[in-house]
């Protein structure tokens, strides 16, 4: 089994997380930062350092506000150059650049368009903002070094163009005061970080409050802002919105669920708060129907809560799912998190069962999300992720981290904390793979604390996976020898779009006719994610020397994995290997699977990190991995995969080009 990776242009996009960055050497990796940085900010940097250096060759010293602006310019480089020398690749980079850098004009360019339609006295239409809707739950409970710190990340994704709209929202018994005294301090901590600042912004939010989880169609409570929002965002201000509504205007607000205000602001935003009744004309036909403007574009919703990311079932307390495709896995994550295995965390500050809190963040990513474009996403972790720091609370808190059950109490470590929203912005990916095994993060070069790796999630609209037969129905399982069995001629599987998926991901074509009689009577299945831009195609293999019968008898067959294919558009982006490999390893072969790949492969680090084991295999130019535990030294089920690996033949048709 062999990944495409032909030459250097195939290898450059070989997975989530495993480019040819991941085998480039630091410094490579440390000077791909700065040149990425450099076009991001480094011209009105240098601009500012002449100013400098000209003002002490002439001995003058530098006022307060120029010293403010060179600190600031700095600050913004530094951003971006210390996440990408520690997370992002090339194409990471170049997404980020081209998205929220290339179309920004230097302030020398923007005050001269200014001065051109004062002159002219024309109005442009500007772009919307792109913005985060960020959610702060309790802020009351956190120490200001927490507030300081969320300030802080706040203040730097606006540096690297993002503006985020924070919702307030205090739980418990608090009443109007407690929600405007947190929202300034909030507004405070960004002012720290320079201009422009922070803005209050109180009584938006009109409409019925409701204990019912919202949706993205059914929502009571609107927006009713008179145009705040978008001065806001063109001043470049970071509106801090407290999570309040009233039921009509002459009613006083009282505190709402932020399920249905941040539901509510993101509809808003998008243009999608369809509140007036479309007008008819003199026929009695509503052509001249009223459209909402679109104030912003919302790239990111982040919930920063307490409780963390979304737990996983029966892997230890505060370990959480790192991403979720909600297309795939969001009715499944609901019943696990309201069934009886539910959030291994138990009791929470704000009263509510945990395992509903956690189910109501799920939900609204996911409500957000549906009436977003498929590029945006959201982030669920704690507000001390956000801001860099150990979760210390105001008040003596019952919620801890176990660290001794995840092997990491009183372990000293010296690598920097990464940011998971800021890291999220330059790579569109988690802190760590969602493939990547947990002991890998903890054992495997990864030694960071727990809370770093594991308290955010990452949550798409993501696409759908099909997998032929449904494990969940129909566990895989070897067929007795004569007995009906799935094939890839079988009109559940569109075969000319899966040949197409393979030539492109591979860089070569696949002999048909000769795959289909070397794997059809012995298929165990295939997994297709979204329209055949990721699959695998797993089969049931017997080592040499054995019979059907025998194999079925005395439980021999080896369930190897014979096509791994991602199309060559959606390598390294999307998740879509991580997709592919996990619904493998934990729904259809969930005790182990075997496969090979070329020696040289580029992608085999990303098939290392994922494996339990590896072998280079003698004489061949294989190289042999397996999840299956417990395997080691000659024993026989190792022995049966590795005669596996050496015998089954590829069915390319270039057969001579590449000597395996």
């Amino acid at each position: 089994m062999s990944w495409a990776t032909v030459g250097k242009k195939a290898a450059s996009g070989c997975g989530p997380g495993m480019s040819m960055a991941g085998v480039r050497s630091l410094g490579e990796q440390r000077c791909l930062a700065h040149t990425m940085a450099k076009q991001a900010t480094m011209k009105p940097l240098a601009a500012a350092a002449t100013t400098t250096t000209s003002n002490a060759e002439a001995a003058r010293p530098m006022s307060s506000s120029s010293v403010a602006r060179v600190k600031k310019q700095a600050l913004e480089r530094d951003v971006i150059v210390s996440v990408l020398e520690s997370t992002a690749t090339r194409r990471d980079a170049k997404g980020y650049l081209q998205k929220y850098t290339a179309n920004q004009p230097s302030k020398s360019e923007a005050e001269k368009m200014s001065a051109n339609q004062k002159s002219t006295n024309i109005t442009t239409v500007t772009e919307p903002a792109d913005v985060a809707i960020m959610m702060l739950r309790d802020p009351q409970q956190l120490v200001q070094s927490t507030i300081d710190g969320i300030a802080k990340t706040i203040a730097q994704l606006r540096a690297l163009g993002l503006i985020s709209a924070v919702v307030i929202e205090c739980t418990g018994d608090v009443n109007r005061q407690t929600f405007d005294d947190q929202a300034l301090r909030l507004c405070e901590a960004i002012d720290n970080f320079g201009k422009p600042g922070a803005k209050v912004v109180s009584d938006i939010f009109m409409g019925k409050i409701s204990d019912a989880q919202p949706s993205a169609y059914s929502n009571p409570i609107k927006v009713s802002d008179r145009g705040i929002l978008k001065r806001t965002f063109q001043h470049g201000l970071v509106p801090v919105i407290t999570s309040m509504s009233a039921r009509d205007e002459l009613s006083a607000a009282k505190p709402a669920s932020a399920d249905q205000t941040v539901l509510a602001l993101t509809t808003f935003l998008s243009g999608l708060q369809f509140d007036k009744p479309p007008i008819p004309d003199a026929s009695g036909n509503s052509k001249n129907i009223w459209r909402p403007e679109k104030i912003a574009s919302v790239e990111r919703v982040i919930l920063l809560d307490a409780l963390g990311g979304t737990p996983t079932s029966g892997r230890g307390v505060g370990v959480c799912h790192r991403f979720i495709n909600l297309e795939q896995e969001y009715e499944r994550l609901r019943e696990q998190l309201l069934g009886p295995e539910g959030s291994p965390v138990k009791g929470s500050t704000s009263g509510k069962p945990t395992t509903n809190s956690h189910v109501s963040n799920l939900a609204l990513a996911k409500e957000t999300l549906t009436i977003l474009p498929p590029s945006s996403s959201a982030l669920i972790t704690t507000p001390f992720a956000a801001a860099n720091t150990s979760p210390i609370y105001a008040e003596p808190r019952s919620l801890k981290m176990e660290e001794s059950q995840l092997g990491f109490d009183g372990m000293v470590t010296t690598r920097k904390k990464h940011n998971p929203i800021l890291h999220n912005l330059l790579t569109d990916k988690p802190m760590y793979s969602s493939s990547l095994p947990l002991q890998r993060i903890q054992d495997g070069g990864y030694r960071v604390d727990p809370r770093d790796s594991t308290a955010a999630t990452l949550v798409k609209k993501g696409m759908p996976l099909t997998v032929y037969p449904d494990p969940r129905e129909n566990p895989w399982r070897p067929p007795k020898p004569g007995a009906p069995r799935c094939r890839l001629t079988d009109k559940n599987v569109d075969l000319p779009r899966l040949v197409h998926l393979i030539d492109d991901s591979f860089g070569r074509k696949l002999d048909v006719e000769d795959y289909l009689n070397r794997v059809n009577d012995n298929l165990a299945g295939i997994i297709i994610a979204g329209e055949y831009e990721g699959g695998a195609i797993l089969t049931w293999e017997k080592p040499e020397g054995v019979t059907d019968q025998e194999a079925y008898d005395q439980g021999l067959y080896v369930p190897y994995l014979d096509k791994f294919a991602v199309l060559r558009s959606r390598q390294g982006s999307g998740g879509v290997a991580d997709i592919v490999f996990n619904a493998m390893v934990r729904d259809c072969f969930p005790e182990g699977v075997c496969w090979r790949s070329r020696k040289n492969n580029p992608v085999n680090k990303w098939y290392f990190e994922r494996s339990v084991g590896t072998i280079k295999l003698s004489d061949s130019n294989w190289t042999m991995f397996w999840t299956t535990l417990g395997l080691c030294g000659r024993q026989p089920k190792l022995q049966q995969y590795e005669s596996v690996c050496r015998s089954v033949q590829p069915s390319w048709a270039d057969k001579s080009s590449v000597v395996d």
